[in-house]
């Protein structure tokens, strides 16, 4: 089949998907009335068939980006826009919280510069609930919104999901899944530093990290031990301490306030 023949195929199937459409038919083969499903419009100029990308693509495009990253699903609308820094009550997390806001409004407004380099950051608080996730979720959503590829993992996920590959009938190999991990455009690592660590643990987060690292891939990453406290290798932590901007949350929970929030939102709504 020659090229004319190929487009002039993919013109019909378009034309006859959107015939369906307008007798209020249903296609299997086909989810979009302009392209037929394909992806590409074919339209003719001077004699020639050419083919423009249709917008079905670029929305497939963003829902495959948004599968692949795997945020959870509490904060897959977060966004830093949406992040609340007016809820820490005491004047040191009001300071902290604001000088992190500030950093992270800095790198991602210079992310270009960033990415080139292969500088992530490190968000980090001794407290639990102190917003380090949200932060690093919203990060996530705001650079799939401008098209990179991102992939949320919690560190002890990771590590489950490895030892998933070996067994029988597995989806994975354990080479596939590292790639995975290590190609990423950008990596969030959620909860670093909170499994047990071992001598089999020390070594698949440096395979990971180190082709990271080599790669100039950014990683951020959210724990509650800074990286001077960190039981992991030193080979690890000292291509962290290259690599990533270190930023000190509060050590101040705000979870249980924004849950306590929601509840009065939702009884006002009641009464």
């Amino acid at each position: 089949m020659t090229l004319d023949e190929k487009l002039e195929e993919m013109r019909k199937a378009s034309q006859n998907s959107e015939s369906k459409q307008d007798l209020g038919e249903s296609s299997q083969d086909s989810k979009c009335p302009k392209c037929g499903g394909m992806g590409w419009i074919p339209y003719k100029k001077d004699g020639l068939w050419f083919t423009k990308e249709c917008e079905c693509r670029a929305k497939e495009i963003a829902e495959s980006r948004l599968r692949f990253a795997n945020i959870p699903e509490l904060f897959r609308e977060l966004t830093l826009k949406t992040f609340r820094a007016d809820i820490y009550r005491e004047p040191e997390s009001v300071a902290k919280i604001n000088l992190a806001c500030n950093i992270v409004k800095r790198y991602l407004e210079n992310f270009e510069e960033m990415e080139a380099a292969g500088m992530g950051l490190y968000l980090v608080s001794h407290t639990k609930g102190s917003g380090k996730t949200r932060m690093a979720a919203g990060i996530a959503n705001e650079l799939i919104a401008r098209g990179k590829q991102v992939k949320f993992a919690v560190s002890s996920a990771i590590l489950k999901e490895i030892k998933d590959t070996w067994h029988e009938g597995s989806d994975y190999t354990e080479s596939r899944l590292i790639d995975q991990l290590c190609l990423a455009e950008i990596l969030v690592v959620d909860d670093f530093g909170t499994e047990k660590i071992s001598d089999w643990v020390n070594e698949k987060f440096y395979q990971i990290l180190n082709e990271r690292y080599v790669r100039k891939k950014v990683t951020i990453f959210t724990s509650n031990k800074k990286l001077c406290e960190s039981k992991y290798d030193e080979r690890i932590i000292s291509r962290l301490k290259e690599n990533c901007y270190e930023v000190e949350f509060p050590e101040e929970s705000v979870r249980e306030l924004l849950a306590e929030q929601k509840k009065a939102e939702m009884l006002g709504r009641l009464g």
